[in-house]
């Protein structure tokens, strides 16, 4: 997608602290962050949020869900870490384009809401 910001990282267009990446995958830390350790991982392929996740080859979405654990325990995440992905725009989703937060480095508040 050529106006999709994230879309734009991956691609080296837009400058990024990348923290990880696969053949599926890229990760990089969010320049606003929210905790200690805020990282962003996405999909290399367009999609617009985790509604959408299905169109996603089911190794993308396993490779995903693989390099979670990777990059918390290389950001040494070892007493916990958050998995937020916000979904449409109730949701205030900044990016259209599925996107995992990886939050640590802190006791994270008890409640989301």
């Amino acid at each position: 997608m050529n106006d999709c910001l994230f879309c734009k990282i991956i691609a080296g267009d837009i400058p990024s602290t990348k923290v990880y990446e696969d053949e599926s995958c890229f990760a990089f830390r969010d320049i606003n962050p929210q905790a200690p350790t805020h990282v962003l991982l996405v999909p290399k392929a367009h999609v617009g949020s985790i509604a959408e996740a299905n169109a996603l080859p089911l190794e993308t979405q396993a490779a995903l869900f693989a390099a979670i654990p990777k990059i918390a325990a290389q950001e040494g995440l070892t007493n916990g870490f958050r998995i937020v992905s916000n979904c449409g725009p109730d949701a205030c989703q900044s990016v259209p384009h599925l996107h995992f937060h990886i939050l640590g480095g802190r006791q994270m508040a008890d409640q989301m809401a």
